[in-house]
């Protein structure tokens, strides 16, 4: 199985594939989407790891398109802080999961094994419908991490809603109408209740247990 890079910039494109091939994964990489689709890549066995933001599409235009054309490629997706709403975004249309620039090179290898292992031989099922961004996840979570979401106090409970959103301390604050301050509090007794040693991790215990960003 090949772990595919679409990336647009070289210098993550390059770093990421030697971290891969030098933990014995086969590893492919593309500049563009457009190079990305029209190879056979995505009929191949393996997995897609890709970058939220490029000029020509986007990495949910991406895994759209391969949700369109039936292809069953596990996608991670590669984002910077300030993309992790259209990372959740990604995960809810089915994307394995999401790594944060700077990369945690043991966090980015776990993700790609777990891709791997999901990864079905081609080719893939006829398309189906595309699971609507907006619907909340069936809870998949952990004994433990919903024991662990069920320590969390309403207030704190709120803020996780806002932070799987992406938001900022600043505009939690606002749509909670308390002090900047008073979230960070409540954030970092989030992730500490969550054992939660990033935000990405966070996110992925959220969505795992069926936690859905507020209406807006």
């Amino acid at each position: 199985m090949t772990v595919f890079v679409l990336d647009d910039d070289e210098a993550v494109r390059d770093s990421v594939v030697i971290l891969l091939e030098c933990e014995g994964f086969r590893v492919e990489s593309f500049a563009s989407p457009v190079a990305f689709l029209e190879s056979d890549a995505p009929s191949r066995r393996g997995c897609l790891l890709v970058d939220v933001r490029m000029p020509q599409m986007s990495g949910l235009d991406v895994q759209e398109r391969l949700a369109r054309d039936g292809r069953a490629l596990p996608v991670i997706v590669m984002t910077g802080h300030a993309d992790v709403p259209l990372a959740v975004r990604a995960m809810k249309a089915g994307a394995v999961d999401f790594v944060e620039k700077p990369f945690d090179e043991h966090a980015l290898i776990g993700s790609v094994k777990a891709a791997l292992a999901r990864a079905v031989p081609a080719p893939a099922p006829p398309a189906a419908p595309a699971p609507s961004p907006a619907a909340a996840p069936a809870p998949t979570a952990s004994p433990e991490v919903m024991e662990r979401l069920s320590s969390l106090t309403p207030r704190e409970r709120d803020v996780l809603q806002w932070l799987v959103q992406g938001k900022s301390n600043k505009v939690i604050a606002f749509e909670l109408s308390i002090s900047p301050r008073t979230v960070e509090i409540h954030r970092a007794r989030v992730m500490e209740k969550m054992r939660a040693d990033s935000l990405p991790t966070l996110v992925r215990m959220a969505l795992s247990a069926g936690i859905a960003p507020p209406s807006e």
